[in-house]
């Protein structure tokens, strides 16, 4: 048997390997559904609660608007105000219990990881929302579009590109988060690093490969999104047409 630290973890990660990446693979599966899935969520949700409730609309439309916002702000301040262990436990037995549904551990944390997501996603989707400028939605309505078409072709996509980072950092937070869907069996990282260390009772070295592994995803993820920010603020070099500070700036239809 190893008798050092670095041979115990040589030995647990020639053991072990295998099980450290499969449960690296849920946990990775587990991170991206709940993020997407929350993300939808959020955006859906943030829409709802900036559709503006004039004076003059019919009460039906102001009832339904009101009673969606409540709706929507007490989903929001429960699974923004409580832990997703407790979550979990409760969803995945209470469920069980209460309704009978006899949901497997994996689709109950892709369900608990995508409404609690969902919470955290609306608060920071509907911020990216309300810091465009509002003359951009007087502008849209003077020329007869819709709160939805609104939304879709001029408000959002301006609103992901300044959240972007929130939205990477959930995702972060979600990949280390899938830790506590232990407590209902989901084989993740976590799930499969206690196994391991339970069986020759040396956490330490078992925890070290586990630390290691969490960092590469993170530090991985966050790389790849800050790619994606980058393409999504485009280049910084570019000729603006017909500017009067650029240079030879081309004027269309006109001289230089």
């Amino acid at each position: 048997m190893p008798t050092t630290f670095f041979e115990w973890v040589l030995f647990f990660a020639d053991k072990y390997g295998l099980y450290f990446l499969q449960g690296a693979g849920t946990t990775l599966l587990i991170a991206s559904f709940g993020t997407i899935t929350g993300l939808a969520i959020g955006l859906v949700v943030a829409v709802l609660r900036t559709v503006p409730i004039e004076a003059n609309d019919p009460a039906p439309r102001k009832i339904f608007y009101t009673v969606i916002r409540w709706i929507f702000v007490a989903y929001i301040e429960i699974f923004r105000g409580t832990p997703m262990i407790v979550q979990s436990m409760v969803i995945y037995y209470g469920s069980a219990e209460l309704w009978g549904l006899d949901m497997s551990p994996m689709t109950a944390a892709l369900f608990i990881v995508s409404i609690n997501t969902g919470a955290y996603m609306a608060e920071i989707a509907r911020g990216g929302i309300i810091s465009i400028d509002k003359g951009q939605y007087e502008a849209a309505q003077s020329i007869g579009m819709t709160h939805t078409q609104t939304m879709l072709h001029i408000i959002l996509p301006q609103a992901l590109r300044n959240i972007l980072p929130s939205i990477g950092n959930e995702f972060v937070v979600n990949i280390k988060d899938t830790s506590v869907l232990n407590v209902i069996s989901v084989t993740e990282l976590f799930f499969m690093s206690k196994s391991a260390a339970g069986t020759y009772m040396r956490y330490f070295e078992v925890f070290f490969i586990t630390c290691v592994i969490y960092f590469v995803l993170t530090f991985s993820v966050t790389r790849i999104l800050l790619f994606i920010e980058k393409k999504m603020r485009g280049s910084e070099s570019f000729v603006i047409h017909g500017s009067q500070t650029v240079p030879h700036a081309v004027i269309k239809g006109g001289a230089r």
